[in-house]
């Protein structure tokens, strides 16, 4: 019997969900004390989407599931501030909000892979 999952569909809700608090703070790109735990929250519910099971996000095609595993490996590894905050805050602005679309049907849904 695999671990259920719902418990990392919630992990990413509540990681999107401080994104969102530590925007409303200002401008994530400008301000390193605001930049750095929003990485933080990005990798937080990158891992997260990694342990949801494959069956499950094959239903949600429109999701790009390699690519945010492929967003928390780089920011993991990418060392010296060689992440773009701009590009930082295109995912955000542009990718949160689908995804949390997604995980919250998942979950309305009770799905099981």
């Amino acid at each position: 019997m695999s671990k259920p999952w719902q418990p990392y569909a919630h992990h990413i809700l509540d990681a999107i969900e401080k994104v969102r608090r530590i925007q409303t703070r200002g401008d994530i790109a400008a301000d390193d004390i605001l930049y750095d735990p929003a990485l933080r929250n990005l990798q937080t519910l990158s891992e997260a989407t990694q342990l949801l099971p494959a069956e499950l996000k094959g239903r949600y095609p429109h999701i790009p599931w390699r690519e945010i595993a492929g967003f928390r490996n780089i920011l993991v590894h990418s060392y010296l501030g060689t992440i773009d905050p701009l590009t930082v805050v295109a995912v955000v602005d542009r990718h949160l909000q689908p995804l949390e679309d997604c995980v919250r049907a998942m979950l309305a849904h009770g799905q099981n892979p």
